[in-house]
Formats: C-alpha cells, structure tokens, sequence
C-alpha cells in the first residue's frame, strides 16, 4: 500500500501541473494529468521521448474512462470489460477526447484499468485517469525504486508516491481493440 502523506502530496502535484513517480504491477512509472499540456510536454521532455509514440492512459475503474469510450460500439465494450482490471492494455479508437500529446501520432488510446492498490488510490484520490508510462528516460531500463527515481531524475519529479511494486514481472500486454493484433506480449 501506498503513504497517505506521499499520496496527499502526489495529488497536489498532479493539480498544479506536475510530473509524479509512483510504483505501479511492474516498474515503477511517471504520471501526469492527461489534460494538462505543460504538464505532458514537460513528462515526454523528462523521458526524452518522442512525442509521436503516445502514452498509456491508466485508471481506478471503467467508469473514469467513460469520456473515452462514448460512441465506442457496444461489442468493443466486452473485452474491456472481461479483461480489465488487469495488466490489460487497449488501443482504443480516440473519440477526440483524447489530448494530441497522449495520442502521440496516432488514430487511438491506450487505456488501461489497473489492479495495483496504489494505482488505484491515486487515481480516485485524483479524481480520474493519469498518464502512466514507465519512469525511464528513452532507451535506459525503467526504474525499479524510490531511490531509483530520484537518481535518475532528481528534483525534476514532483512528487513521489512512497509504495511497492505489484510483482508482475513484466508490463502489461498492450492490444489493439479493434484487430485484437498484440502490440506488446
């Protein structure tokens, strides 16, 4: 479980348009408010990132992702719906809700419900989705600590949620909804 002062201090930071570290099943990963466009372009820069790849959006539940998925077919529903919460990734296709930075250059979204406890704090503690992507800078191993973080990024990182790993050994499975084509086993 997570620190409640850590968590406090987290959503703090996320409201005033900062980057976040925080463990998530796997790696430990970096996260910001999807709709803040500082705060996305200041995360891609921190990762060194190109932006044209996009970010996976993670949430507490289904419901923090229903502006993501208005007009989605009913049949797409299903899947999500069996495999989530989980270490289930979906490309879904982007309703126009989706910020530009998140999307990358893209025609979808990568949505996941998470099942780690503490992911699942900070989302409802934050009141909807964040950006999740693995708190690394591009091409170097993800971060696997606290004190990795810090090493790696100093005082560039807002706020860092103080917590465990999930245990997956590995980050989630990333499908396409629409062709079911695995992107990442």
């Amino acid at each position: 479980m997570i620190e409640a002062s850590s968590l406090a201090a987290a959503v703090s930071a996320l409201h005033a348009g900062g980057v976040i570290a925080y463990p998530t099943e796997a790696v430990w990963g970096l996260g910001c408010d999807p709709d803040n466009d500082a705060a996305v372009a200041h995360l891609l820069r921190l990762k060194e990132r190109d932006p044209a790849k996009g970010l996976i959006l993670v949430a507490a539940s289904i419901a923090q992702f229903a502006p993501w998925l208005e007009r989605l077919p009913p049949a797409l529903h299903a899947p999500l719906v069996a495999s989530w919460p989980g270490p289930n990734t979906w490309l879904v296709p982007d309703n126009g809700r989706t910020h530009p930075l998140v999307r990358g250059a893209h025609d979808s979204v990568a949505l996941r419900v998470s099942d780690h406890p503490g992911v699942i704090a900070l989302c409802e503690a934050f009141g909807g989705p964040l950006v999740s992507t693995s708190a690394n800078r591009a091409g170097e191993p993800p971060a696997m600590s606290a004190a990795e973080i810090r090493e790696i990024f100093g005082d560039d990182i807002d706020a860092v949620v103080e917590g465990e790993l999930g245990g997956n050994e590995r980050p989630s499975t990333i499908r396409d909804l629409v062709s079911g084509r695995v992107l990442r086993g």
